[in-house]
This record gives C-alpha cells, structure tokens and sequence, in this order.
C-alpha cells in the first residue's frame, strides 16, 4: 500500500479499536474483577485470536470478487463509508459513559485464564463493529496483484495490535480514572470526540481509490 493508505487504515484500526465497545468494556470489567495480567493473557488474547478468524473469513472469498468488479468495489466502498459515519452517529448521541459501565461488574467466582480466554472469543466473534470493519473496509485496502496471505498477515496483525493496545489503555483507565469519567458532561465530550473521528475517517474512505 502507498504511505497514505497505510496511515488511514492505521488511524481506522485505532479510532475502531478505541470506541468503546463489546470487547473493550469486557477487558475494563474483567480488569477490575480479576486483575489486568490475568485479563490481557486471557480474555484479550481470545479476543485477538477471533479478530484473526474473522479476518480470514472476510479475506477467503471478497478478493476475487473486488478484482472482477468495479461496481462491488464502489459499493463495499460506500458501505464502509456509512457503517463509520453510523458509528460516529451512535458515538456522539450517546448519552452514556463507558466508565460508570465498567464500574458496575457484579463479583464473580475466580476463572482461569482459559475460561476468560473463550470468554473474549466468542464476543470478539460476535462483535458486529469487528465483522463489519473486515467485510466492509477490510479488501479495499488488498492489492489482488500480490500474495493475499502476507497481506492478511500484516493487515490483521495491525487491527490486533491496535485493539489489544485499547484494552490495555481502557483497563488502566477504568482503574485509575473510573470517577472522572462518570460524570455526564465529560462523558458526553469524550462520546462526541470519538464521535466525530469515526464522521470524518467515513468521508475519508469515500475518498480512497481502487488500488488494481
């Protein structure tokens, strides 16, 4: 990919992986009730393990199909544009903190790291946010003249590496900051600037070019 390419889907990966969502608000309640190791060798790495599945997934069948259609490319294009500014939708109107949710973990009996570990996979499987940044935003940054796998590689490491950082960020956060962030009008700012981000990287996608 040329440096720009790279650097929007970089800054994509970041700003999806640090809207708070499924995964993250379970790596901030796992934190809080089993301790941050045991919660990043565990639940974050299930976590990572289906963000690989369901970039595979994505990658087996749309490569062929984007190199054969303009038209499929321009719509996944414009979905992808969509699903951001949805998501930036969602972000800025809601009225909720991701912090006073953390904060409300009920106390469980101890788990292993392998029970949190399933735990982290089956909801970053279930993820609509992961499934749909693959399926829809995903191919438009492959070039189909090139080997697909190392490009799966790179890529997918990439989105990991940017969601395994979330979770370790959110957890110290909802550790050190839960009280500041429970307020309404510091939540609302922190909704409304993730909110804006995700607006402006959907205009930005509509901007990218067919790379074949």
């Amino acid at each position: 990919m040329t440096t720009s390419a790279w650097l929007l889907f970089i800054t994509i990966s970041l700003v999806t992986a640090f809207t708070p969502g499924p995964a993250v608000l379970l790596a901030m309640s796992n934190t809080m009730a089993w301790g941050l190791r045991k919660t990043l060798l565990g639940s974050s790495v299930g976590s990572a393990i289906g963000v690989f599945v369901v970039s595979g997934i994505a990658m087996a069948g749309l490569g062929t199909l984007l190199h054969t259609s303009a038209w499929l490319f321009a719509g996944l294009k414009t979905a992808g544009a969509l699903y951001l500014m949805y998501l930036g939708y969602r972000q800025w109107t809601n009225p909720g903190s991701v912090f006073s949710k953390a904060a409300q973990a009920e106390a469980q009996p101890d788990k292993s790291r392998l029970a949190l570990a399933r735990q982290g996979l089956l909801v970053s499987l279930t993820n609509p946010k992961s499934i749909l940044f693959f399926t829809a935003l995903f191919p438009q940054f492959l070039h189909l003249d090139a080997p697909m796998l190392p490009q799966f590689l790179e890529l997918t490491s990439v989105f990991t590496a940017c969601a395994l950082t979330s979770h370790l960020v959110y957890s110290l956060l909802a550790t050190r900051l839960q009280g500041w962030f429970s307020t309404q009008s510091r939540a609302r700012l922190f909704n409304r600037v993730t909110g804006g981000a995700f607006g402006l990287l959907g205009l930005g996608l509509l901007r990218l070019k067919n790379p074949n």
